[in-house]
């Protein structure tokens, strides 16, 4: 069930990945009719990510292509207005939090449709593994020995 905010419908979800969090928002539109988004306006097809282009924040085509691929695979390139809010992380956390907040919303959209195909290329899967916290006493890294004093 799509949720609707002045008059904009859309479906959203959340993608986590390490210390990265991305909140994001499929909009339903079309090339003519947009959705203003805080003072941003979204056409279908297109990706903001805290209110700028998405190539800004990820140029490089490997990137891109890594994003892109549930949106691929599932043939909605151009069927939604995408708005993304990233939170924390670096580069690789944030694509990957991207990648799983898109992967869920679409699945929100029509269930049936998409969840074998996201699920078959491991879309909607967390992923848990998280920065070990650093110890006490094994100066400043979370896997050295600690050290042993001589006398």
């Amino acid at each position: 069930m799509a949720r609707k905010t002045k008059g904009l419908q859309y479906y959203e979800a959340v993608g986590r990945r390490k210390a990265a969090v991305a909140r994001v928002r499929l909009y339903i539109t079309t090339k003519e009719k947009m959705a203003t988004v805080d003072g941003v306006k979204i056409k279908s097809g297109e990706i903001y990510v805290n209110k700028k282009p998405i190539n800004i924040f990820f140029p490089s085509s490997a990137e891109r292509n890594k994003y892109l691929m549930p949106l691929k695979s599932t043939a909605n390139l151009e069927r939604f207005g995408i708005s993304i809010f990233l939170n924390g992380g670096g580069k690789s956390g944030q694509i990957d939090a991207i990648i799983l907040g898109i992967s869920r919303a679409l699945e929100l959209s029509n269930k049936e449709q998409y969840r074998p195909i996201l699920k078959k290329q491991g879309f909607l899967k967390r992923d848990a593994r998280i920065r070990e916290r650093r110890k006490v006493g094994t100066g400043g890294k979370a896997r050295r020995a600690k050290q042993s004093p001589k006398r």
